[in-house]
């Protein structure tokens, strides 16, 4: 499984997801994290059909496959919810 973190360094909720997620990162050292910037890496953006609203968290599984994908500002309880129940599915 792999983790698609796009962002943007003009998007406020970006910088603020972005400590967020540094500090859940830390107790999930084995996953694959694949950081995108919007505006630097937009051809790999578009890949993912990102719209406006920015940062966006996609997991992805072995397969390629999307499971899920989390739009926006999410609380550091909630992200680290969702990475915890990914990884266990990883393990």
């Amino acid at each position: 499984m792999k983790i698609i973190n796009i962002s943007a360094m003009w998007c406020p909720s970006c910088l603020l997801m972005k400590k967020r997620f540094k500090n859940i990162m830390n107790d999930y050292q084995n996953l694959e994290i694949i950081y995108l910037d919007y505006d630097i890496d937009y051809l790999l953006v578009e890949k993912y059909k990102i719209g406006k609203i920015l940062p966006v968290v996609i997991f992805i599984d072995d397969n390629g496959i999307e499971l899920e994908r989390l739009v926006g500002e999410q609380s550091e309880k909630m992200l680290g919810e969702k990475i915890g129940f990914y990884a266990k599915e990883i393990k």
